[in-house]
């Protein structure tokens, strides 16, 4: 188990690796990020400055190489690293350092900062962490409560009008885009039905009051979860009803049948337990589908998370924001998947033994 899992680590370090190169080549590594950044109105002292936030050139105003650049940004990004006496200070490093003007450090990764609020990229992402998490959760809770018990009635009425409603409806969810399903939902229930719901089309997760406190209201979360967790929920909805007709299909189900078990019985005490191995392999790894797939949707909706904050860093040319969302999207990505596959793995032995 424990080398399994070692195995399913070092994957991921490796996924993010890619991600930290990937993102450094689009963002950094092509063009003039800095001339990009400033636009067409700043001066020379603007541009040099951006240049020196963004490790393009050192303290005498000389370029440095762009394999250097990337080095040092892995240097920043890595938990494991070496900094200058000096960077703790100036770059706000948080963690243990040995040694005397070379140290090493273990640390908290550090993603630099925002050229617009020149604030720490990673105090942004963890203010708006809270907001995705939120969503996912929801959009996942909706996808569970309602595919399931869907998924085992289409079942147990097989080739009913029900069934078939259920697979129509499961499949154009897996084929429609979120983006897509969003403008749909914005204009049923935001507008063509507003009268009746009363939901708001955008809002975040939080408002702010008088004095300046964070007051929760989920009135806004409502349709981006429904946008969120239709996709999910189709696939679960099918995972559902085909786990339960092989179960139903097995010979200790004939058996209960035939020592006189009601149907009820049957279905809930012995189908749908041994049905949920699947759809619960299934549910772990669709949440982190869902981090990923929040982006839009947190942006279609006004939804304050870290999907939001890339966009809007894209737009702004927040260079900074765009590379660290990327990589903080990954690194719970990868969480996810490992405690997923660790799941999988408590649970089917046979994966152990099988990698």
């Amino acid at each position: 188990m424990a080398s399994y899992l070692l195995r399913k680590i070092f994957y991921s370090l490796t996924v993010l690796l890619g991600v930290a190169a990937l993102s450094f080549v689009l963002f950094q590594g092509m063009g003039d990020p800095a001339r990009m950044a400033m636009g067409q109105s700043g001066d020379a002292k603007t541009l040099r400055t951006i240049q020196q936030e963004m490790y393009l050139i050192d303290g005498g105003g000389a370029v440095i190489p762009a394999w250097k650049q990337f080095l040092l940004y892995i240097n920043d990004v890595s938990p494991v690293a070496v900094h200058q006496r000096s960077d703790i200070s100036q770059k706000g490093l948080r963690g243990f350092f040995w040694g005397g003007e070379t140290v090493v450090a273990i640390k908290w990764p550090y993603l630099r900062r925002s050229f617009q609020t020149k604030r720490p990229v990673s105090d942004l992402l963890i203010g708006a962490l809270p907001g995705t998490l939120l969503l996912a959760v929801s959009a996942m809770a909706i996808a569970i409560l309602i595919g399931i018990p869907l998924g085992a009635v289409a079942a147990i009425r097989q080739n009913s009008w029900i069934d078939r409603s259920a697979l129509f409806l499961g499949t154009i969810g897996i084929s429609a885009p979120s983006f897509f399903v969003g403008l749909i939902v914005i204009y049923l229930f935001g507008f063509l039905w507003h009268a009746w719901t009363g939901l708001p089309v955008a809002g975040s997760w939080y408002r702010i009051q008088a004095d300046g406190q964070r007051v929760l209201t989920l009135q806004h979360l409502i349709l981006p979860a429904l946008t969120l967790g239709i996709r999910p929920l189709s696939i679960i909805v099918q995972l559902t009803r085909s786990a339960v007709l092989d179960v139903l299909a097995q010979d200790y189900i004939r058996t209960a049948r035939a020592k006189g078990l009601s149907n009820g019985r049957v279905y809930i005490h012995h189908a749908l337990p041994n049905a949920l191995n699947p759809v619960i392999t299934a549910v772990t790894g669709w949440f982190a589908e869902l981090l990923a797939g929040a982006f839009f949707i947190e942006y279609i909706f006004g939804w304050q998370g870290i999907g939001k904050i890339t966009v809007d860093g894209l737009e702004k040319l927040d260079y900074p924001v765009v590379m660290g969302s990327l990589l903080f999207a990954a690194f719970l990505f990868t969480v996810v998947n490992v405690l997923s596959d660790a799941l999988q793995a408590r649970l089917d032995p046979r994966l152990r033994s099988t990698h």
